[in-house]
């Protein structure tokens, strides 16, 4: 078996000392530089209430990213469709598809991206995460050419057939994804718990569908490539410190790196550890090491790559290291396979 397909996760993170603007700049940059190097598509996920990350929008996000980029397939990875009805999302993203045929993708989760609270904020009702496998029967029937809706068509969306991914991070989402014929994410570059039994469910009971004959699987996987070891882990415990803040800071009262750091060796630091067990840090070739091991556990069809380096630029950098030894490790292999 040859080597997956590479993508890339971009988290909008804002950086410390990055405004918002800066963050979304770095977007299109790293979108840029995805399209250079040969990868196939990047999403964006869907977050609320977070001063770290700036993708609350993803559809606005696609749509700029989309117009400063030219062939580079972008999607939501995903929005989350209990905050949204099904017709909002069709009409959104059947705009897209209109402006930028064959180039959107749309990821579906059943999370609401966000905290209960601000779950409440957005005035959506707690229990539209139990209609979920019916809502994304209603979106995909949006997006082709008979509604389920009785006098309710998603205009732009009718016909455009946008394809529909299936996210999850639980055994959930590989059955729905299975039953339905979709392709399936799943988002191990921060729930690394089920990847595999979710993998065999989905494989075992995947029934073809109109858009798919064959199972289709996306597994995430973080990563930090960069020119020396040092530099890559330097930046991953950047890293770990940034999301210790984001968790367990108390609201309006930022953790300093101090206060994060002490977190981080306590034994509530452990659950980081986990978090980031599907992560690869170091020189490009270490990292290629890494993602092939993973590559052959999970028989992945793509690895969708979370590149967690402390700055944009430092990202743009350990996408195009990736892609560069990522495409000579696939040269080798092929070469040797002959």
């Amino acid at each position: 078996m040859g080597l997956p397909k590479l993508s890339i996760l971009d988290l909008a993170s804002i950086g410390d000392g990055e405004t918002i603007a800066q963050s979304l700049a770095g977007c299109v940059e790293l979108a840029r530089a995805a399209e250079r190097h040969g990868y196939e598509r990047v999403w964006y996920a869907e977050h609320h209430n977070s001063e770290f990350i700036a993708s609350s929008s993803p559809a606005v996000l696609i749509a700029h990213v989309a117009a400063h980029t030219k062939t580079i397939r972008l999607g939501a990875g995903g929005v989350m469709l209990p905050n949204h009805s099904p017709l909002v999302i069709a009409e959104q993203f059947g705009t897209l598809a209109a402006l930028h045929p064959g180039r959107i993708d749309l990821g579906l989760g059943r999370a609401p991206g966000t905290d209960q609270t601000t779950f409440m904020a957005m005035r959506r009702d707690p229990r539209s995460a139990e209609r979920f496998p019916q809502d994304v029967l209603e979106l995909q029937a949006f997006f082709a050419d008979e509604s389920r809706v009785a006098n309710v068509v998603a205009t732009p969306g009718r016909g455009t057939r946008v394809p529909l991914y299936i996210l999850g991070s639980s055994l959930f989402g590989a059955q729905l994804a299975a039953a339905l014929g979709l392709p399936f994410a799943f988002a191990s570059h921060f729930a690394p718990d089920s990847l595999h039994e979710a993998i065999e469910i989905y494989r075992t009971r995947f029934e073809p569908s109109a858009q798919l004959d064959a199972p289709y699987l996306i597994c995430g996987h973080s990563v930090i490539a960069a020119d020396t070891d040092e530099d890559a882990n330097r930046q991953f415990e950047r890293r770990r410190r940034t999301f210790a803040k984001a968790l367990f800071s108390p609201p309006g009262n930022r953790m300093t790196d101090e206060q994060a750091e002490e977190l981080l060796a306590s034994p509530r630091g452990s659950y980081l550890t986990h978090v980031f067990r599907y992560s690869a840090v170091g020189t490009a070739d270490h990292v290629v090491r890494v993602l092939e091991v993973f590559a052959r556990e999970t028989g992945a069809d793509e690895i969708i790559t979370a590149h967690h380096a402390d700055h944009t630029s430092s990202r743009v950098h350990s996408v195009g290291l990736l892609a560069d030894a990522w495409r000579a490790q696939a040269s080798a292999s092929l070469s040797a396979a002959r």
